[in-house]
């Protein structure tokens, strides 16, 4: 591991932080879930996931009864965060515990709130999939690894936060799901999809078809796929000619194995021009998608300086 360089983009290795990875994926299922289960179904499951914050990752307000709370992974102090809109909050310690510890002390600092709430008490999307009450195996926390992986998500959710804002038509915001532990942005056509199959480990097949119920080009950021993590690009349903597509830059590549483009976010990082190359590749690998997928783009697309700033 190494400290941010000069361009903001940090170097951590896959490699050197996977345990503490794992352990955090876990973690962050288990504030996930809180919050779905307080939060009434937003499409695609949008009302579930995180967002990168000012110190790392924030669930946005959430509504109990007539109030609100949020929870907040602060990457900084490293504790999670829990605050209330009646003015109380509390902490748990981000350290070396076991999921099962982590999770008997969220959800008694819930209790201690107020906050009653019950999870479906497994992990999503994961083989095997250990109840969070019985974990003992994840139980690694690395201070620094994650603090750089907050950094990584920070650079990644500002380039795709500017890539997102050329999209009028639906799309969602930049944010993080924790079933599959990755940043992403997704853009509609406006069509319905063909019913997705669904697939994904100990995940029931109908939360595929709720999230992949009309056509999409999606893209973003995940923690593997590469030595220090990956960008991608993929499409559903996935025209004809797009895995053969020319897209940018040349280290970016099609992955059978994942079925969707790749770009390693160390060839982001060691870039002259980070921020240019992760753009092209993002709006090459949409052009994919839209082209050939026969997207209206002159009414889906739209630039964000169209009008001149404010005096």
């Amino acid at each position: 591991m190494s400290p941010t360089n000069n361009t903001g983009w940090p170097a951590l290795r896959v490699a050197d932080w996977e345990q503490t990875r794992d352990t955090l994926h876990m973690w962050t299922q288990i504030v996930g879930k809180i919050r779905l289960a307080h939060t009434p179904l937003i499409n695609h499951w949008w009302q579930v996931t995180l967002y990168v914050s000012p110190r790392g990752l924030i669930t946005s307000a959430i509504p109990c009864g007539t109030g609100l709370f949020d929870i907040e992974f602060d990457f900084i102090d490293h504790v999670l965060r829990i605050r209330s809109s009646d003015s109380r909050s509390t902490t748990v310690a981000l350290a070396a515990k076991p999921v099962a510890e982590f999770y008997e002390e969220t959800m008694s600092a819930l209790d201690r709130l107020g906050i009653h709430t019950r999870i479906h008490d497994r992990p999503n999307e994961v083989d095997p999939a250990i109840p969070f009450a019985d974990d003992r195996e994840h139980a690694s926390y690395d201070p620094h690894a994650t603090y750089l992986f907050w950094q990584q998500l920070m650079q990644a959710n500002r380039v795709m936060g500017q890539f997102r804002s050329y999209f009028v038509g639906k799309v969602s915001p930049v944010h993080f799901f924790w079933g599959s532990f990755d940043l992403a942005c997704t853009r509609f056509s406006g069509r319905p999809a063909p019913r997705h199959a669904g697939g994904a480990p100990n995940c029931p097949d109908w939360v595929m078809v709720e999230a992949y119920s009309h056509e999409v080009s999606s893209c973003g950021f995940w923690p593997g796929g590469g030595e220090e993590g990956a960008f991608y690009a993929y499409a559903y349903p996935e025209p004809e000619g797009f895995a053969s597509y020319s897209v940018r830059p040349d280290a970016a590549a099609y992955s059978d194995t994942f079925q969707q483009f790749l770009l390693p976010y160390e060839a982001v990082r060691g870039a002259e021009q980070p921020d240019q190359m992760l753009l092209e590749f993002l709006q090459s690998t949409y052009s994919a998608a839209a082209d050939l997928g026969g997207w209206d783009r002159a009414r889906l697309e739209e630039d964000p300086n169209r009008w001149p700033p404010q005096p």
